[in-house]
């Protein structure tokens, strides 16, 4: 049966918020972390969610950050750059899909945009024995490079041709990982992908790497 639901998960008496999709046939589910002032409705990761979806992968949109950290953090930006909180809320919503009756029996896997992917490789590393996947998408791997050996998932870093810096921190990055890896690097796009035929690139490409791996 197909699912579409709002979620709300309380942490420490915060509550976060979630969009999930799981296709009736799916057997796997995707979490996303998205990247540093972003939310669970940027425009980017719904549409690679929703291809993912196509392909019978169940996904997860959710805020990392609470409705009052976010107002904080719009003048602050203490909290998007806080890779461990954001790692440590991403492990509390995965034992949460563990738990839960309708998502108990999915694999799970990670997709993590910009310092996203820092927040999802890192507990990756913490959750080896139940993440099967991990997408990175114009990620920063490097603010998670203590955790990289201990990566276990299998890891696809997707990365503008034009966004020379990060190629560069995810080349370094790729080294450090032990397990299955690929690097992508897509010709003529920028950090954010918003070239003609960027983003459907990197949607396929990580509804491949999912199917195969979750």
């Amino acid at each position: 049966m197909k699912i579409s639901k709002e979620i709300t998960i309380s942490i420490n008496n915060k509550n976060i918020n979630g969009n999930m999709e799981i296709p009736a046939a799916a057997e796997g589910i995707v979490l996303f972390a998205h990247g540093s002032g972003s939310s669970r409705f940027s425009s980017r990761n719904r549409y690679v969610a929703k291809i993912l979806n196509e392909n019978n992968l169940g996904t997860l949109l959710f805020d990392l950050l609470t409705e009052e950290e976010e107002k904080v953090d719009i003048y602050t930006a203490e909290y998007r750059f806080n890779i461990r909180l954001l790692a440590e809320r991403l492990i509390i919503v995965t034992d949460w899909l563990l738990k839960d009756k309708s998502t108990n029996g999915l694999k799970v896997g990670y997709f993590g945009a910009s310092t996203g992917a820092a927040a999802a490789l890192i507990a990756a590393a913490k959750k080896s024995d139940i993440i099967f996947a991990v997408v990175s998408r114009g990620g920063r791997p490097d603010l998670a490079m203590e955790s990289l050996p201990e990566v276990k998932a299998p890891t696809l870093l997707i990365v503008g041709g034009e966004d020379f810096q990060v190629i560069e921190l995810n080349e370094t990055a790729l080294r450090m990982i032990n397990a299955k890896k690929k690097l992508e690097i897509i010709p003529g796009a920028t950090h954010l992908f918003e070239e003609q035929g960027a983003l459907e690139k990197v949607a396929a490409l990580s509804a491949k790497w999912f199917i195969e791996n979750l």
